[in-house]
């Protein structure tokens, strides 16, 4: 005996396709599942450093209703997203193992030299004020310029040279959010300068300032390109 099946019963045996989101076609033959909106902070997370909470309120927004979303596929690229909530701030780490083969696909971005010296400083300002009980940082230009002037050897005297380098550093770290310029030639250090440079960190880089105070001649070894960099 055979029983008729009405369509409506049919479809109530199809399983629905397990996906994050069945978005409609972005572009011709797009093939993704996330809506627009989720793909571009997926974007930002691979561009960028840092995705700050403070600058980038809708984005932060997205990715913490889309956490588990996004890490997923940063996951599968080897890529683990960090998240912390007290600094407002999400970042990605290259996932590395002896265990395992891994491609490498995020590098050390370095920093020059000057830029270097000038994250020293702010490092060392922002613990500074934050053990005396300071709810932030603040900085002058001409106090940076000072500091980090210091750490160039005595016979390149071209302190105009030295002070356009030093310029220069201080504007890539405004562009990547780790200084905020509140007044002229006056800065808010970012809380980002603790993840940037871990205590431990600070210490290596003191001790190399340090030697290079020692040993003179090595220093200006080093500085004999403004090409010189450090990976942080």
């Amino acid at each position: 005996m055979t029983e008729d099946t009405t369509e409506t019963e049919v479809e109530a045996f199809i399983a629905p396709v397990a996906m994050e989101h069945d978005a409609d076609e972005v572009f011709a033959g797009d093939r993704g599942v996330l809506d627009p909106d989720v793909r571009r902070v997926l974007v930002r997370l691979l561009q960028r450093r840092f995705l700050l909470a403070s600058k980038n309120r809708p984005e932060w927004n997205v990715l913490m209703e889309h956490r588990t979303t996004i890490e997923s596929r940063l996951n599968d690229l080897f890529i683990r997203l960090v998240v912390d909530h007290a600094r407002g701030v999400a970042y990605k780490e290259q996932v590395r193992s002896d265990d395992l083969e891994i491609p490498i696909l995020l590098r050390d971005e370095a920093y020059s030299r000057a830029e270097t010296l000038v994250l020293v400083h702010l490092r060392t300002v922002h613990q500074r004020e934050t053990t005396a009980g300071e709810g932030s940082a603040r900085v002058d230009v001409e106090e940076i310029e000072q500091t980090v002037l210091t750490y160039f050897p005595a016979s390149h005297g071209n302190t105009a040279r030295r002070q356009k380098t030093i310029r220069s550093a201080i504007a890539r770290l405004r562009q990547e959010g780790l200084l905020e310029e509140e007044s002229e030639g006056r800065f808010l250090i970012s809380p980002l300068v603790e993840v940037l440079l871990s205590a431990t960190r600070l210490r290596e880089l003191r001790d190399w300032l340090t030697e290079q105070a020692a040993d003179p001649s090595a220093a200006e070894e080093e500085d004999d390109t403004d090409e010189n960099e450090v990976a942080l």
